[in-house]
């Protein structure tokens, strides 16, 4: 308990940026639609909000090195908020795409900064438990992100105001703080060719999850309009959606701790598959049908890069692991990015199923080159635990490092 209120304020800001900011990516959506945006513009917005994580992901760790955690939080802040404010005043599917840059540079400097304070603060005693309650609570507030969609109308100024004014309210916890600020980490290096030197089918792994996750929670409420659904049901249809992927967490770190985790990743995006074919073959079977598909398809391919992430993580030591995450986290961008756009243009010319053909290629594509990986190099015999490890920042890694040298250890 003494733990969970050392970090309140930490946690009740990550609550109030996931409100804000995982609440404009659909709203964005839905308005686009509504103002006349083609499926492609709508894709460029999702595409930009990946471009603006990535700048952010990188350049967080130098800001914060030149003016503290505090301002530098506050800087991003001001930057999403006034990236939300100003969709009223300019309607134009590019100048949004660059408000969606802001905003994703919002949301991955306001995470590193969190993430760096939080690192600094645990123990090797308290580092699980504070994942543990992170993790809660930063999911937590993206499902709840998806279910404000219901209440936040589109093309609206009011919707606008209230998600910057919760943008704004996440600054209030973070720098009333009475705890002082902790020493500025180093900047991890960005090595890709790292990642592809550890593992070839965790990089693999991680660019579907890249792909699967953006093209879903970017173009998804396209797809649920396409289909029939109603704002308030494509805001259920999304939550149902990260619900699953939650409620996949425990299941597959069992499986991926206690088999092959090439074999896992290869029958979890076998499952993904399916998934994608059963959502599809519901479209016109119901609602209840419809948000029954989207939980099972969050089930089975939210883990893709967490089971992808300990499976590069076998191979690295601890003076590896930050780098390594930072690598695997560039490559997911690198899958994010394309994908919102891609799948928004497949949707506009072969119509609502392209999402889910298109994901299901990716997955497709990972499973065969799985199974080639498996020809080329044995299994390692020491594994690390298995950790559910949001995408959030490069310095998440150093967060959860000695986690994963804690070899049998669980969260």
């Amino acid at each position: 308990m003494r733990l969970l209120i050392s970090f309140a304020a930490l946690f009740l800001s990550v609550v109030l940026l996931q409100l804000s900011s995982g609440g404009v990516g659909p709203l964005d959506v839905l308005s686009g639609l509504e103002l006349g945006f083609s499926r492609a513009q709508v894709g460029l917005l999702g595409s930009a909000h990946f471009v603006g994580f990535f700048i952010g992901c990188w350049w967080a760790p130098r800001l914060m090195g030149t003016v503290g955690h505090s301002r530098a939080f506050a800087a991003f802040t001001a930057t999403g908020a006034i990236a939300m404010l100003a969709h009223t005043l300019v309607i134009d599917a590019y100048a949004w795409s660059l408000m969606r840059v802001a905003s994703g540079l919002c949301v991955a400097g306001c995470y590193t900064v969190v993430e760096s304070w939080l690192q600094a603060k645990v123990t090797n005693e308290t580092r699980g438990r504070a994942m543990g309650a992170y993790r809660v609570v930063d999911m937590g507030g993206s499902l709840a992100a998806q279910l404000m969609i219901g209440v936040l109308e589109p093309v609206s100024y009011v919707s606008y105001n209230l998600l910057a004014l919760l943008c704004c309210a996440s600054l209030i916890p973070l720098t009333l703080t009475t705890a002082n600020q902790p020493q500025i980490p180093d900047a991890p290096r960005l090595r890709p060719s790292l990642a592809w030197a550890m593992s070839p089918l965790a990089v693999a792994g991680v660019i579907v999850a890249g792909l699967t996750g953006a093209a879903f929670r970017m173009v998804g409420p396209v797809y649920g309009q396409e289909v029939g659904l109603a704002p308030g049901q494509i805001a259920w249809f999304l939550a149902t959606f990260v619900l699953g992927g939650a409620l996949s967490q425990m299941p597959a770190g069992w499986l991926a701790d206690k088999y092959d985790r090439r074999w896992v990743l290869i029958w979890i995006s076998a499952a993904a598959m399916v998934s994608c074919f059963i959502t599809v073959a519901t479209t016109t079977s119901g609602t209840v049908q419809v948000m029954l598909a989207a939980g099972l398809f969050g089930f089975t391919t939210f883990p893709v890069y967490s089971v992808a992430a300990a499976h590069a993580h076998d191979f690295a030591d601890a003076s590896e692991r930050v780098e390594l995450s930072a690598a695997l986290l560039f490559f997911f961008a690198l899958g994010a990015i394309a994908s919102p756009l891609v799948a928004s243009t497949l949707i506009e010319f072969y119509g609502p199923r392209a999402l889910f053909a298109f994901i299901s290629i990716g997955h497709l594509v990972l499973i065969v080159f799985g199974l080639a990986r498996m020809r080329a190099r044995p299994t390692k015999g020491r594994r690390t635990p298995y950790i559910y490890a949001p995408r959030t920042s490069f310095l998440l890694g150093r967060l959860i490092g000695r986690l994963r040298d804690r070899n049998g250890d669980t969260l």
